[in-house]
């Protein structure tokens, strides 16, 4: 295990926080939604020699400025806030690999700028069409894209992490949420507290997590707003389909848990499969509000990038849950070793 150092970096946008070990060739590592750059800890100290691993905090997470996130720009906030750290730290093109929340932004870095992203490594990323309210071909489910944005995510969640609650006593407390949510089941989970840690260390309010909300008259009542993570991933605001046309294309690995509840074609957090199964009461039905296939959509924008040039390699870990390179970290490790390897050959 390599060492790991923490600072901040004063950059031409915020002050970012990082995690960093080894030296060489730069892989930029980038967390999803209530999370931070601690998750990375041990994929740090797993990099190969000649490789130098920098995990940053997005804004609003871990110690990272909590700069407001202005939701009508999609994820640009976040992928300009990587660009102007990779310029403070004088560095060019980079591998990048992007979990969750973090796929999109790292797939947001290389829309607006291709040539700096030297290979991808997507896990569990967050589809092209954004989450929630959307059918397979991106289009809303509803005029004012209801069912996604920041009213999408439980109060009660929200008050816990803002209160700081570390207990299991609730199935909504963030403890619970790790065993329940980011693995398959709780004998599965790995770095228990660290995961809690990334989660508490979240901002919460409308700048942030999960963001600021509108209603609506359409089921289920809640509409995205403009600021904040959450309306930052509703389609309202948020399309990468431009992914599939960038120049250069960078490789593509896409690694995916076949028992992820949250990156799904049925996942446990999106409305319109919550609506199907009975959990969200008044579900109009599955030509008004179906549920968003979003391993297909993801799967569909990769094999438009193929289809133009692009290399691309799906890999689908069974059992495994949201966070595969917690889950199996050797196995993640020799993944994204093997993917630094293919780009300099």
């Amino acid at each position: 295990m390599g060492e790991i150092t923490t600072r901040t970096v004063r950059t031409g946008r915020i002050d970012t926080h990082v995690r960093e070990a080894g030296e060489g060739e730069p892989v930029l590592l980038v967390h999803g939604n209530l999370s931070d750059g601690s998750v990375w800890a041990e994929q740090l100290g797993r990099l190969p020699a000649g490789v130098r691993g920098i995990a940053p905090d997005l804004r609003g997470y871990g110690a990272s400025e909590p700069t407001p996130v202005d939701a009508r720009r999609g994820l640009r906030d976040y992928a300009d806030d990587l660009v102007a750290l990779l310029d403070a730290l004088g560095l060019d093109a980079v591998h990048v690999a992007g979990h969750s929340l973090g796929g999109g932004v790292a797939m947001q870095l290389a829309v607006d700028h291709p040539g700096r992203v030297r290979s991808l490594t997507l896990v569990a990323p967050v589809g092209p069409h954004g989450y929630g309210g959307t059918r397979a071909d991106g289009s809303p489910c509803c005029p004012d894209w209801a069912g996604s944005g920041g009213g999408t995510a439980n109060p009660e969640l929200v008050r816990r992490i803002a209160a700081g609650d570390r207990t299991d006593e609730d199935p909504l407390s963030p403890r619970s949420i790790v065993r329940t949510l980011f693995f398959p089941g709780p004998d599965a989970v790995r770095d228990e507290d660290l995961l809690l840690d990334g989660i508490l260390a979240t901002r919460v309010g409308d700048d942030h997590y999960p963001g600021d909300t509108a209603t609506s008259e359409h089921w289920p009542g809640v509409a995205p707003g403009e600021r904040g993570v959450l309306n930052a991933i509703s389609a309202r605001w948020l399309d990468l389909t431009p992914f599939a046309d960038i120049d250069p294309r960078p490789p593509v690995v896409w690694l995916r848990g076949s028992a992820d509840a949250i990156v799904a074609n049925g996942s446990l957090t999106d409305l319109g499969h919550l609506g199907a199964i009975g959990a969200v009461p008044g579900w109009p039905g599955e030509d008004a509000f179906p549920a968003q296939p979003m391993v297909d959509q993801t799967r569909a924008l990769l094999d438009r990038y193929a289809d133009a040039g692009g290399a691309v390699r799906e890999v689908v870990w069974e059992g495994v849950g949201h966070f595969p390179f917690t889950e199996r970290p050797g196995e993640f490790a020799d993944l994204l070793a093997g993917q630094l390897r293919e780009v300099r050959a």
